[in-house]
């Protein structure tokens, strides 16, 4: 068994291989975190005369691990869209604030490391922040001695497993079915009328993203062991929820999860 001990992001939502992850960082813990993300970038070579290279953006690959939080573990004080509740300041708090004396149980046992592309400081202290899925680990420790939280993560294997192929073919059909239930019930559409992929394991990334569905359902989405089994989940929840849709078309998509929204 491989591992390697990466920053941890705790997020109230599920992170996909693939999928792009637009993050607005405000909280003291995880603004230490990106600056070190910023630091630990190789150096570029010297700038010449004219050069108006952007910094924030690189090549290189700048790794956190995003986690799921599992429900009714966060009680962390801050607030949505603070830099810091006052409150937290004074008590000075760590990098696990919120998450109990273990954060290990806080959490899901699955992740997905994100690379930062774009990292751009604003005035204020604050970061925005654009990062793409790689790659699924499994947590096995967690390390809150420093200013953010670490863990310890051994990468998953990616595999296609039996008739995946077939069954991508079928979730496509059953998720072009269930967006047009969607702009039915006058709900914005979850992808554009691009042309979509034929990958078995990017398929199955893809609609357990974009489908409208609660954390604890995608957090089981991630972890399934090979792509035909995500496959043949996403399968019945296409069709369940296309059903239900069918049934309730004034039901706002909105009501039909009940994913928090992120603090970051």
């Amino acid at each position: 068994m491989t591992t390697v001990r990466l920053p941890l992001f705790p997020l109230n939502s599920v992170l996909f291989p693939g999928l792009v992850l637009p993050l607005n960082v405000f909280e003291e813990r995880y603004r230490a975190l990106m600056r070190d993300l910023l630091k630990a970038s190789p150096d570029d070579p010297p700038a010449l005369p004219g050069d108006d290279t952007d910094p924030s953006v690189s090549d290189e690959p700048r790794q956190f691990v995003v986690v799921a939080i599992r429900d009714g573990h966060e009680v962390a004080p801050s607030a949505s869209g603070m830099p810091d509740d006052v409150t937290t300041k004074e008590a000075g708090a760590g990098p696990a604030a919120g998450f109990g004396d273990d954060p290990l149980k806080s959490f899901h046992g699955t992740g997905c490391v994100a690379d930062a592309a774009t990292i751009r400081e604003r005035a204020d202290g604050s970061f925005e922040v654009l990062a793409t899925g790689t790659r699924r680990v499994k947590l096995h420790s967690v390390d809150a001695s420093g200013p953010y939280l670490t863990a310890e993560v051994e990468e998953l294997p990616e595999e296609d497993g039996d008739e995946a192929g077939a069954l991508a073919e079928g979730v496509l059909r059953a998720f072009r079915a269930y967006q047009k239930r969607l702009a039915g019930a006058r709900e914005r559409t979850l992808a554009t009328g691009a042309e979509l992929p034929d990958e078995p394991s990017v398929v199955s990334y893809l609609v357990a993203a974009a489908a409208v569905l609660d954390v604890p359902t995608r957090q089981r989405l991630l972890q399934a062991p090979d792509a035909a089994s995500r496959l043949r989940d996403e399968l019945k929840l296409l069709r369940a929820e296309t059903a239900i849709i069918r049934h309730l078309p004034s039901l706002p998509a909105t009501e039909l999860t009940r994913q928090a929204t992120s603090r970051n």
